[in-house]
């Protein structure tokens, strides 16, 4: 879902008399809950929908839940973030051999993956030279700002 669409359900939610707007879509879900009209902005959650639909036997969990959920453990080393909100590609072309792979040695200013930004396609270069030992993000994959997508040592 883009971001012009969701700024528009948040618009339509916080003008209307609706309290909760939940919206499931092939690319995922998006549920938005009016905050009290002191101010508070309105909590939204964005989340992956599952490869196969399953009908749904109990509400939402609340979004406190789900942030009190055990986090992942940070990989080791040094970790190469994406500069924007994009979509994360490997190669300079679909047939292409990957710029790097796990286990390649890289130099500091050598490109290591490509993030397309509004059909312009940015080169991103590793900010320290080692070994690539993980690749957090998968070919084609959206990423946002700061999102891991390698991690060097």
């Amino acid at each position: 879902m883009d971001l012009r669409k969701l700024k528009t359900l948040i618009d339509l939610v916080s003008e209307s008399n609706v309290s909760e707007l939940e919206i499931t879509e092939a690319e995922g879900k998006v549920r938005i809950v009016k905050g009290s009209p002191a101010g508070m902005a309105a909590p939204v959650t964005y989340a992956m929908a599952p490869a196969v639909a399953a009908p749904m036997a109990a509400p939402a969990a609340p979004v406190a839940a789900v942030e009190a959920a055990p986090v992942a453990a940070e990989p080791v080393g040094h970790i190469v973030k994406s500069p924007m909100v994009g979509t994360f590609y490997r190669a300079s072309s679909p047939g292409a051999k990957p710029f790097k792979d796990v286990g390649d040695t890289i130099k500091e200013g050598e490109t290591i993956c490509i993030v397309e930004a509004m059909k312009i396609l940015n080169e991103i270069e590793a900010d320290k030279s080692g070994t690539v030992t993980q690749i957090l993000v998968q070919n084609g994959q959206a990423v946002e700002y700061g999102q891991p997508l390698f991690v060097i040592e």
